[in-house]
This record gives C-alpha cells, sequence and structure tokens, in this order.
C-alpha cells in the first residue's frame, strides 16, 4: 500500500538558509561566560536562594 502526501506549508517562511549562510551572531546584552567566577558564584546563590524560597512558600 502507497501513501503519498505533500508537505506544501499554506503559509511562506520568514526566512531560509543554508550551512553556507548562518545566522549572524547576535550581541548579548550580558553573557555567563563573560563573568567572573565569583559573579558566577554570587549569581548561583542568588537563584538557590530564590528558588528555596518558593519551595519554603510552598510548604507553609
Amino acid at each position: 500500500m502507497t501513501h503519498a502526501h505533500s508537505h506544501d506549508h499554506a503559509h511562506p517562511h520568514a526566512h531560509s538558509h543554508g550551512p553556507s549562510s548562518p545566522h549572524p551572531a547576535q550581541a548579548a546584552p550580558w553573557s555567563i561566560l563573560r563573568m567572573t567566577v565569583l559573579a558566577r558564584l554570587g549569581a548561583a546563590l542568588t537563584v538557590s536562594a530564590g528558588l528555596w524560597a518558593v519551595v519554603w512558600m510552598a510548604m507553609r
């Protein structure tokens, strides 16, 4: 039994590109890769404290 169907889309694609023309690099306002070790540790502790606050509030 043969099954044939079409993959035509009703909408045009916003853009198309191949490996020879990848997306241009986006300028990031900040990057964890450019943070110092102490800044990363502080950010991790802040996020951890925030998550523990959510857990603590949920258990009340």
